[in-house]
């Protein structure tokens, strides 16, 4: 008896590659053939989503619905850890369309080598593989617990590359040089290893983020033994990536005591709204793991305030209606003032000129030293990365 996914798959992943191209994500004809030829729904059995409440639901990838989600341009979450209090989406098959929008960008060409990191669900790796032949992909992930599924997943629709089970911060040096690196996990610095395993004139896509959600994907060339390159102009983000035996990070309860409110000129919500600043706010003065969020009214469930919390149990909220003059009122708690940081990095962002990501770059040098920069890499407007 033929099963709904046996007869079903083959013209949702057409549709999903001419809807693709449709929305300008892919042009390249090898990728676009590659979608239409990986069965996506071989590498996500198992798929889980968040609903209204905030509990994770498991997705039936057998019925027509789950098909449709699966060969739809949406991120799909594929494990799950328990943290005690709470679930975390772990891993995850990245949308569609910008795996393919990163993939176009690496101006891949057929002969090339490449090195994947973070392995994933093995559906990336599947076209790659697809596109090049799977005796030219490298793919490393430090879970053993996905790579050998994912192993199996693609042996079962004939593809092997090589898969490595190792921090993915290491790369396979033992198959190196690489014409190209693709990371699907975001890093706080571009690693070392990455850069020695890259050949001259190589490609590297790397997601550099300061912390959650403060960076962007940024498309790194090497010359003269270094890297350099700058920001991709559409923002994109990816989990961090994970290291043997690292442990979740700690942060305290907000502090709420000894609160003062005054109002401010920078507006609220530079995480979503204005994602330059809130990058440039982790050079100015944010501390290491601040995390944000936002306040809801319980009865219209519509949001009032964003809200930044730092380990030390440092809070900020800034209300989302402006006051009468046009400007916010803000309320911080504890040890470190977390909105002076996005008002200084606010007034950096106006006194450049209001820079977008293209405006925006990243040097590596072989000897480590690594910074961002504004328009050119010796800009007075330049930060250097520490991990």
């Amino acid at each position: 008896m033929t099963t709904q996914i046996d007869s079903g798959w083959e013209p949702r992943a057409r549709w999903l590659a001419d809807e693709l191209t449709m929305r300008g994500d892919v042009s390249d004809r090898a990728w676009i053939a590659a979608v239409a030829a990986v069965p996506r729904h071989v590498f996500v059995p198992e798929v889980y989503e968040q609903d209204q409440t905030g509990r994770w639901q498991t997705v039936d990838v057998t019925s027509a619905a789950g098909l449709d989600r699966v060969y739809s341009p949406v991120t799909l979450f594929t494990a799950l850890a328990d943290r005690g209090t709470h679930y975390e989406g772990i891993s995850s098959s990245t949308k569609p369309d910008l795996m393919l929008r990163m993939l176009e960008a690496l101006d891949v060409h057929d002969g090339h080598r490449v090195l994947e990191i973070g392995t994933g669900t093995g559906y990336n790796a599947a076209l790659l593989s697809h596109r090049l032949g799977d005796d030219r992909v490298y793919s490393v992930d430090v879970d053993a617990e996905l790579v050998e599924p994912a192993r199996e997943r693609l042996a079962s629709v004939g593809y092997r590359p090589t898969l490595v089970t190792r921090d993915g911060a290491e790369g396979i040096a033992e198959h190196a040089p690489y014409d190209r690196i693709i990371a699907t996990c975001s890093v706080p610095v571009v690693p070392q290893a990455w850069l020695s395993q890259l050949a001259p004139g190589g490609l590297a896509l790397v997601d550099l983020k300061r912390g959650t959600g403060a960076g962007n994907l940024v498309l790194l060339r090497r010359e003269r033994d270094g890297l350099e390159g700058r920001f991709t102009e559409r923002w994109a983000a990816f989990m961090a990536m994970r290291h043997y035996g690292e442990p979740a990070r700690a942060i305290e309860s907000p502090n709420l005591r000894d609160q003062q409110t005054r109002t401010t000129t920078t507006p609220p919500n530079p995480w979503s709204e204005n994602r330059v600043v809130w990058f440039l706010a982790h050079f100015t003065g944010l501390p290491v793991g601040v995390r944000f969020g936002m306040r809801f009214d319980p009865d219209t469930r519509q949001p009032t305030a964003g809200t930044i919390t730092a380990p030390d149990g440092s809070h900020a909220f800034v209300m989302m209606e402006p006051t009468s003059d046009g400007e916010w009122s803000v309320t911080e708690s504890g040890p470190t003032s977390l909105w002076e940081s996005v008002e200084r990095a606010h007034d950096l962002w106006e006194q450049h000129g209001h820079p977008d990501w293209s405006r925006l770059g990243v040097t590596v040098n072989p000897d480590g030293q690594q910074w961002v920069w504004i328009d050119t890499p010796h800009s007075p407007a330049s930060w250097e990365l520490h991990a």
